[in-house]
C-alpha cells in the first residue's frame, strides 16, 4: 500500500513527505522531481514568493545509486525565505512575541475556520499550514509516483482550458501533442491562441487589486483496465481521484469524462458503446475498447481501459490586494482583511498540483493491484494480468 505525509509550515525551515509501500528496484532522479516543483512556480499570474524560492529536493532516504530500496523515502524541500522568519517561527518559547499576531481572518481562507476549530487567538498558526505552500511537497510526492508508472508506460498529463471564463477548446489532436502546446504557454493552455486574452484578463484584475480563477484537466494515458474496484466505496478509483483533486487549496469542482454535461444529455449521447477488435492504435492485438470516451475512462469505480479524463475547477485565490471585510479576533471590530503574499492568478499551478495528485492516487491503485516488494516481482504480476485480459 502507498502512503505519505508532509509536514512543514509555509515560512518553516523546509517542507517534509515521507512515502512509505514503494517497492524495490524503482529509477527515481531527483532531476524530474526538480523539474516538476519548476513547473508548480510557473504560469503567468504568480507573485512575489516565486521571485523569492526556486523550489528544489533533496532525497535523504529509500533512494541508493538511483533507486528505491523499498524503504520510506523521505524527500525535503528548504524554504530559502527562512532566515527572515527564523524568530517569528522558531519552535523554542523565548522567541515568543504576540505583538506580531494576526488577528485578522481573510475571508475565503481557512484562517476563521482554522482558529476556531484548533482555539487559536494568533491566525498565523492556521494560514501557516494551510497555506497552498504545502502542495510543494505533493508535487514531489507525485513526481516519484510517475517514476513507477513510466516503467509501465502510464504516462499523466494536462493542461489549462479556462481562466477568468475565457474558455479555450481543445482541438481533436492526441493529448500528448495538446501536452506539447501547452508546455509552451505561459499558462499552460491548450490552445496558446487564447494566452493573450488570458493574460489581458489577469493583468486586469492585478491592477483592480483582483483575483482570477479558472478550469483545468488531467489525462491519465496507458491505464490498464481493472484499477480500482466497484465492490467498496473507499476503493473507487473516480471517488478517490474525486477526493484528491478536491484536497487540492481552492479547488471547488471535480468532473469525471462529461462530468455536469451527463445531466444534459440522453443515455444514447452518455454511454460509451463497446467494441472488440484492433481499436484505433493499429495494433493486431485485439482487445475490447469504447468507440466514445464519455465516462473518462471509469466506469463503476474501475479504470476501464480508455484514457482517463478528470477536470477542476479552481475558485480566485482569496487573498486581495484590495482586502474584503472581516472582523478581528481578539475586538471583533470589522476591518479591511490582511493582505499576505498573494498571486494574482495561480490556475496553472494548479495544474500541475492535480498531475501530481492524480499521479500518486493511479500509482496507489496500480500498487494495490499488481503489488509486491520490488519492480520485478510487480512487473510479474502486471504482464500475467495483461495476458488474462487479452485472453478474455
Amino acid at each position: 500500500m502507498l502512503r505519505y505525509l508532509t509536514a512543514g509550515e509555509s515560512h518553516g525551515p523546509q517542507l517534509t513527505a515521507i512515502i512509505e509501500g514503494l517497492p524495490a528496484g524503482v529509477p527515481v532522479v531527483v532531476a524530474g522531481i526538480n523539474r516538476e516543483l519548476s513547473r508548480r512556480q510557473q504560469g503567468y499570474g504568480r507573485g512575489g514568493r516565486m521571485k523569492i524560492e526556486t523550489d528544489t529536493a533533496e532525497i535523504l532516504s529509500g533512494v541508493r545509486w538511483g533507486e528505491t530500496l523499498g524503504s520510506p523515502l523521505t524527500l525535503t524541500v528548504k524554504n530559502r525565505d527562512w532566515e527572515n522568519w527564523s524568530e517569528k517561527m522558531s519552535p523554542l518559547p523565548g522567541f515568543r512575541d504576540d505583538s506580531g499576531a494576526v488577528t485578522r481572518p481573510r475571508p475565503g481562507h481557512a484562517d476563521l475556520a482554522g482558529a476556531l476549530k484548533y482555539g487559536q487567538r494568533d491566525v498565523r498558526n492556521i494560514l501557516e499550514r494551510s497555506s497552498a505552500r504545502e502542495t510543494a511537497m505533493r508535487v514531489a510526492v507525485g513526481a516519484v509516483a510517475r517514476c513507477l508508472l513510466g516503467e509501465f508506460g502510464i504516462h499523466i498529463g494536462g493542461y489549462v482550458t479556462g481562466i477568468g471564463g475565457i474558455t479555450a477548446k481543445a482541438s481533436g489532436l492526441p493529448f500528448e501533442k495538446l501536452w506539447q502546446a501547452a508546455a509552451g504557454s505561459e499558462l499552460f493552455c491548450c490552445d496558446p491562441l487564447y494566452d493573450d486574452a488570458m493574460k489581458q484578463a489577469i493583468d486586469t484584475a492585478r491592477a483592480d487589486g483582483d483575483t482570477l480563477g479558472g478550469i483545468f484537466e488531467v489525462q491519465v494515458l496507458g491505464c490498464p483496465p481493472g484499477l480500482g474496484s466497484c465492490v467498496h466505496w473507499d476503493r473507487k478509483l473516480d471517488a478517490r481521484l474525486a477526493m484528491a483533486l478536491m484536497s487540492i487549496q481552492a479547488i471547488k469542482g471535480v468532473e469525471v469524462g462529461l462530468g455536469f454535461d451527463v445531466a444534459n444529455r440522453p443515455g444514447s449521447l452518455v454511454h460509451d458503446e463497446i467494441e472488440y477488435g484492433s481499436g484505433n492504435d493499429c495494433s493486431s492485438t485485439k482487445t475490447y475498447h469504447r468507440i466514445t470516451n464519455n465516462a473518462g475512462g471509469i466506469e463503476g469505480g474501475m479504470s476501464n481501459g480508455e484514457p482517463i479524463v478528470v477536470r477542476a475547477a479552481m475558485k480566485p485565490i482569496p487573498t486581495l490586494y484590495k482586502p474584503l471585510r472581516s472582523v478581528d479576533i481578539k475586538t471583533h471590530e470589522p476591518f479591511e482583511a490582511t493582505v499576505e503574499r498573494s498571486d494574482a492568478c495561480a490556475v496553472p499551478a494548479a495544474l500541475v498540483v492535480a498531475e501530481a495528485v492524480v499521479a500518486i492516487e493511479i500509482a496507489t491503485a496500480f500498487l494495490e493491484k499488481f503489488g509486491g516488494d520490488s519492480l520485478v516481482e510487480i512487473r510479474r504480476n502486471y504482464d500475467g494480468y495483461l495476458q488474462q485480459v487479452l485472453n478474455a
